[in-house]
């Protein structure tokens, strides 16, 4: 199977595309308060479910496009979890290889009750009986009580310690997921402002090295062993609105301006290495770089294929856009659309949503070496940083088994990283702005 599924993916490679992957919010509804999301449960809007046989026509539609990887997002979509399950396993009967679904945790609250055990065995034997190959547990802080201040959820924090165990009886090792934001560290907002409340671009970084150190530290003793980080969906003014999936906000907490942006990626980017020898840690280090660079000015990264490869279908009518930012670009249904026609020609960086910007630039010199060596040669050798990010990228993705949550982590591969990579350190923005 593993043969098949990379014999596919270099024969979409030498094509010039990567195999798409489509993310369908099944749900906006939710029961959760989430501050930094507009889908929380008080905001009053017209909620919207899929019907689940137009999704299987969806999903068909889907196989014959030669998508390879679908997401089931929301709203929450473990409200749904019979839909859910049987849509994931229909899309695993068609031949999509890769299928992603998530929680907020809700159900994994009451742990101190005598059903929680069953519950959870009964949820965590249900998805290991799906195809489902990752799921994701939302975390916003390495402080529990800030947590669940947040998602409105308490108890959920000693539920997910005490579930993660039964989990991997199952075979399912889920990863924890942190929507960035200024609480990551604790109850504290981190804002980079010194006596004088004027802003330390420094000490801004700093405060968000040990928030990440932090929050590392405190999924690891929850028991993960994977963990990714969604880059904040802040915008200046009201950028927001043109999203059409609205996990948004304009709340101080989850908003941050341009000018602290590439200060919070460098942070993310200096505190990885630190636990890449004992999580597997998704979050790309060549592609925060190029997050970097771009915050410098430096316009010559890999565009997102949003709309070329990646795709976004919404929860109220079904219909493609090309992510979950672009709203005003309604593609219509996707068994109306040909693919293959689509401009090939990625252009948008817009935004910084990790979902389809990292898996973007991870692809992009593999493209670029495929359409014009000599260029792809030119841009490594002219981004020496880049370059080294991105190769130990790759090699540790292979260690991390390319993040297969049906499988447990290799302590010996990821120990190889623990001297090896420091390729960029928590001078290069300082040393560039100098």
């Amino acid at each position: 199977m593993k043969d098949k599924l990379a014999t596919g993916l270099l024969r979409t490679l030498f094509g010039g595309r990567i195999p798409p992957q489509i993310v369908i919010q099944y749900t906006d509804q939710c029961n959760a308060a989430c501050g930094q999301c507009a889908m929380r449960a008080s905001n009053r809007f017209n909620r919207s479910t899929l019907e689940p046989n137009r999704v299987k026509w969806l999903i068909d539609a889907m196989a014959e496009r030669g998508v390879a990887a679908i997401s089931f997002t929301g709203g929450e979509p473990m409200l749904h979890l019979d839909d859910v399950l049987e849509l994931m396993r229909y899309a695993g009967r068609a031949g999509i290889p890769y299928i992603r679904t998530g929680t907020n945790g809700f159900f994994l609250r009451g742990s101190d009750k005598p059903d929680f055990e069953a519950r959870i065995h009964s949820i965590a034997a249900r998805l290991a009986n799906s195809p489902v190959r990752n799921f994701w547990i939302s975390l916003d802080s390495a402080h529990p009580e800030t947590h669940e201040k947040n998602r409105g959820l308490p108890g959920v924090v000693k539920g997910i310690e005490k579930a993660l165990p039964i989990f991997e009886q199952y075979g399912v090792y889920p990863s924890a997921n942190l929507g960035v934001n200024r609480l990551t560290g604790g109850p504290e907002p981190i804002t980079g402002l010194r006596s004088d409340r004027t802003f330390d671009p420094e000490l801004f970084s700093r405060q968000f090295r040990s928030a990440f150190r932090a929050f590392y530290s405190f999924v690891e003793s929850l028991g993960f062993t994977m963990v990714n980080a969604c880059y904040p969906m802040s915008f200046e003014d009201a950028q927001a609105d043109r999203a059409v999936y609205a996990a948004t906000s304009v709340e101080d907490f989850i908003r941050f301006r341009n000018e602290e942006k590439p200060w919070l990626f460098q942070a993310l980017l200096d505190v990885i290495p630190e636990f890449r020898p004992r999580l597997r840690i998704f979050s790309p280090r060549s592609a925060l770089h190029e997050l970097i660079q771009g915050y410098r000015g430096d316009s010559g990264g890999f565009a997102c294929r949003g709309g070329v490869d990646f795709f976004f279908v919404d929860a109220c009518n079904m219909d493609v856009y090309p992510c979950g930012y672009r709203g005003e670009e309604n593609l219509g249904k996707l068994w109306d659309l040909d693919l293959s026609k689509l401009n090939a020609e990625p252009w948008c960086k817009q935004c910084d949503w990790e979902c389809f910007r990292d898996p973007s630039t991870l692809f992009g010199p593999m493209l670029e070496f495929r359409s014009s060596p000599a260029k792809a040669v030119r841009r490594l050798l002219k981004d020496r940083t880049f370059a080294k990010l991105w190769f130990e990228d790759l090699r540790y993705y292979r260690a991390c088994g390319y993040f297969d949550a049906r499988r447990p982590m290799n302590k010996a591969k990821l120990g190889r990283f623990r001297k090896t990579d420091n390729a960029a350190g928590p001078s290069q923005i300082e040393e560039a702005t100098a």
